[in-house]
């Protein structure tokens, strides 16, 4: 059975606009060949994809089947593409690196710094984007490395995906401050009845339902400022456990630990990028500025107790 990318393209465009002339206005095509280019398909699969309803048209429930095929075939075709076109190109020049507001500034310095030796003349833009730009850059190629969660992530066919680890949140008071003396027992009632600050990124991630302990919350877009809020003894705020390893966080702010919580929320992370030859030597590089954080991380934890 032969039929075309160009045929699968029309089915699909015409299934989208539920309509002849609106799929060949978006092809720019004529009706009138967009209409054969569908009857050929029809004909070469034996299948009738739409029912013609006056001058709109209603998929089958063969079409209706066939849809999410026909999509990713087209989406398989498109990741060929860029493989071949990236072949025919050397190494990269400049690399966008997309991350949500909640990755530790330490682990972003650490990866650029192995950028810089590794890739001493590259140029990398570091851009806080949310998990849905960030898939949306990589499809079109403004994205070449992005940091997502991926708990509740669908399969990719069109990206490569790396898990690289966890994140594990834990909830962060001033040092010594008033909700770090409160006693076991009536601590998780503090946070409950104090101020929390929460990240934006969470928020975007839909996960304000599961962290949201108190009433009286904000919510905070940029880390940096959700920490400074924290050490200010303003409120307190579910952050990154791997913040714990900087000497000037420490000083500052300390995890408290909940008898109801024996360990913190824990979010999958993966490196995103295109199927794409350039970008290997570098995320190579990145992978490995990651695993000596983390590895650097558990033994201060190790040493700690």
């Amino acid at each position: 059975m032969n039929f075309s990318i160009e045929q699968l393209l029309s089915f699909v465009t015409v299934y989208e606009e539920r309509s002849f002339s609106k799929a060949a206005a978006k092809l720019n095509k004529h009706r009138t060949t967009t209409g054969q280019v569908i009857t050929s398909l029809e004909d070469t699969l034996a299948v009738e994809l739409f029912e013609r309803v006056g001058k709109s048209v209603e998929p089958t429930e063969e079409g209706h089947v066939l849809y999410h095929y026909a999509k990713l075939s087209i989406d398989q075709s498109r990741i060929f593409d860029k493989i071949a076109l990236s072949l025919s190109f050397g190494g990269l020049e400049r690399v966008n690196f997309a991350y949500p507001n909640l990755i530790p500034h330490g682990l972003l310095a650490a990866i650029r710094e192995q950028l810089a030796r590794d890739f001493p003349n590259l140029r990398v833009n570091f851009l806080v984007r949310s998990k849905q730009e960030i898939e949306q850059g990589i499809e079109d190629g403004t994205i070449h490395f992005g940091l997502v969660n991926v708990d509740q992530a669908k399969g990719m066919f069109s990206k490569d995906s790396t898990l690289i680890g966890h994140i594990e949140l834990a909830p962060f008071v001033k040092r010594n401050g008033d909700l770090a003396k409160v006693p076991a027992g009536e601590r998780l009632n503090a946070l409950r009845t104090s101020r929390q600050f929460i990240l934006s990124a969470l928020v975007n991630e839909g996960l304000q339902d599961k962290l949201v302990l108190s009433a009286d919350n904000e919510e905070v877009e940029q880390l940096a400022l959700a920490i400074k809020f924290v050490q200010s003894g303003l409120g307190w705020a579910w952050l990154p456990r791997i913040l714990s390893e900087s000497q000037y966080v420490t000083e500052h702010l300390e995890v408290i630990k909940l008898d109801e919580l024996k360990q913190g929320v824990k979010l999958s992370f993966a490196l995103w990028n295109p199927h794409s030859k350039p970008v290997l030597s570098v995320k190579k590089s990145i992978l490995e500025a990651v695993d000596h954080y983390i590895q650097h991380f558990l033994s201060v934890q190790a040493e700690e107790g």
